[in-house]
């Protein structure tokens, strides 16, 4: 299983995460990107935990929701494994090698790079360009994760009814999702903080000139804010997940539960934000990207605006893209913020 190559061909991204799985479908059309259809299908609490598929058939069970809801007609898809599951290097090569002799090449030095025995590693390297220190070498980035990482994910598209023909890396398909947004955000800025609030984890993304040049991983999530709802009002796991989506909870829900959780995020991202400029040259950033499935709580982006004195938007990847006239507008912006990597992930369609 190849970690990062790909030909051009039709792809649903597919994005499996703790608590559902996302499916995005994007065409090109006149030259423009057009997303065919898009669809969430939640998972029970248990089914993945950690980055890890526990129920695998539970998995693929949402994945044929899904391709059938949306009327998926290709029969390939592109997922991928988390950061954290992954390791990134990049190292400098001869020039000269041909792409057989380059992989037999790091084959034998891998136990230089990757701490895990060979065979227990699906392992897959990229040229990115000519080397920063000399002429006649290249830069490679080579990618390594544990197979039990990528089988876990490749089985449970297979019980989904798809062929997984890319395994990509989550930061990576975000990152491509970025792309789509840079250009739009206002006064072109050099330093963007990304900050995706998933269900456990608040990931922070610094992209310098469109590119990520930094990442930091917080176990903190919505799943707080859930748990918080649960105890106050005596509420099941689900019954706390739709009533907080809907918005449905008693009055003393924003002073009491709703604004303690986002001053805790705010804490979260200026935590994470003075760990990144105690590493490099800056002690400012020119503005903020809310993504994750928090990221469209009523109030969170104007208070992070007003507590860190910078611009932020709420990330929509599809916001330069032309919509299917069956697609609900109103439901797409409360989702889109969460659906980076499956737009990222159907993006590879078009390398």
């Amino acid at each position: 299983m190849r970690l990062l190559s790909s030909k051009n061909r039709h792809l649903v991204g597919i994005d499996i995460c703790a608590t559902s799985v996302k499916l995005v479908d994007i065409r090109r059309q006149q030259g423009i990107f057009h997303l065919k259809s898009y669809g969430v299908e939640g998972l029970l609490p248990g089914t993945v935990v950690d980055k890890l598929i526990v129920d695998t058939e539970a998995v693929g069970d949402a994945i044929a929701r899904l391709t059938k809801r949306c009327q998926t007609t290709s029969g390939s898809g592109a997922t991928a494994v988390t950061g954290s599951a992954v390791i990134t290097k990049i190292i400098d090569m001869d020039r000269g090698l041909s792409d057989i002799e380059r992989e037999a090449q790091i084959r034998l030095d891998a136990d230089q790079y990757i701490p895990y025995p060979l065979e227990e590693v699906n392992l897959d390297f990229e040229v990115l360009g000519p080397s920063l220190v000399d002429d006649n070498l290249v830069q490679v980035l080579l990618a390594a994760s544990r197979s039990e990482n990528v089988d876990q994910r490749v089985d449970a598209l297979t019980f989904g009814g798809l062929k997984t023909k890319i395994m990509d890396i989550e930061s990576h398909a975000i990152e491509r999702a970025f792309g789509l947004m840079a250009d739009n955000l206002p006064n072109m800025p050099e330093l963007v903080a990304l900050v995706d609030i998933g269900h456990n984890q608040t990931t922070l993304y610094v992209a310098k000139n469109g590119e990520f040049v930094y990442s930091r991983e917080q176990l903190f999530g919505g799943s707080q804010l859930t748990e918080a709802i649960q105890d106050r009002y005596g509420l099941s796991f689900e019954e706390a997940t739709v009533n907080k989506r809907e918005r449905a909870l008693p009055d003393d829900y924003y002073p009491e539960i709703l604004t303690p959780f986002i001053e805790s995020t705010i804490q979260q991202i200026t935590r994470s934000l003075q760990f990144y400029f105690s590493s490099s040259q800056y002690n400012s950033i020119d503005h903020v990207l809310l993504a994750g499935g928090s990221s469209s709580i009523p109030g969170l982006s104007s208070m992070v605006e007003q507590k860190l004195d910078v611009p932020v938007t709420v990330a929509n990847p599809f916001i330069n893209m032309t919509i299917d006239p069956y697609i609900d507008n109103e439901q797409l912006e409360a989702d889109a913020p969460s659906l980076l990597a499956a737009c990222g992930l159907a993006l590879r369609s078009f390398d």
